[in-house]
């Protein structure tokens, strides 16, 4: 699967997220704001790191399957 993502990102932004798993801004704060997704702010800027997505969607596929 082609991800949209350069593969240097450590940090990604909540747009990119979006784009990543092709869901509305809202979903990606609601999975943030229940403790699913990990992410961080630094000012008024969030961020998500790159380990964490990867983290988030291997544990989808683990229930899953």
């Amino acid at each position: 699967m082609s991800t949209a993502l350069p593969p240097s990102h450590e940090a990604l932004t909540v747009p990119e997220v979006m784009t990543a798993l092709r869901l509305s801004r809202f979903k990606v704060y609601d999975l943030i704001r229940s403790n699913q997704l990990q992410s961080f702010t630094i000012g008024r800027s969030r961020r998500i790191p790159a380990d964490a997505l990867h983290n988030f969607m291997q544990d989808r596929l683990r229930e899953a399957a």
